[in-house]
């Protein structure tokens, strides 16, 4: 078996970003018309539901969340005030490290996640297994 030719790893990469952007502006779109939420809105609801029990006593630091959802700590920042705003989320300072900021789903955080799951794994199937 033969290494793939420069122009091969070019145009796999090409590929590559085309089905990442063209699913990213479907999640966005439809997530947006559907739910009032942009795709790294939902992905932040979705980390807070996997890493939590859904109570303020469990919650995880900004710093976890901007590792896992590929977003400066400025942009992540910005996001949290929005879904702070919407009343999606709560931020506390950590108790271990008073340097530290925690964020918590709220219970509306919690329902509109439930709510945008399905919509959101439907744009995943249909724009990843065609």
């Amino acid at each position: 078996m033969s290494a793939p030719t420069d122009p091969e790893l070019v145009e796999a990469w090409r590929t590559l970003l085309a089905r990442q952007a063209a699913t990213a502006c479907a999640l966005d779109r439809e997530l947006n018309e559907r739910h009032g939420l942009g795709m790294s809105e939902f992905e932040v609801l979705e980390r807070l539901v996997e890493g939590t029990s859904g109570d303020c006593a469990a919650s995880l630091r900004v710093q976890e969340l901007a590792t896992s959802v590929h977003l400066s700590q400025s942009a992540l920042s910005r996001l949290i005030a929005r879904l702070e705003k919407a009343g999606l989320v709560e931020r506390s300072m950590c108790p271990e490290d008073r340097r530290g900021v925690s964020v918590c789903l709220t219970p509306a955080g919690r329902d509109r996640h439930t709510d945008a799951v399905p919509t959101h794994r439907s744009v995943l199937a249909e724009m990843l297994t065609g």
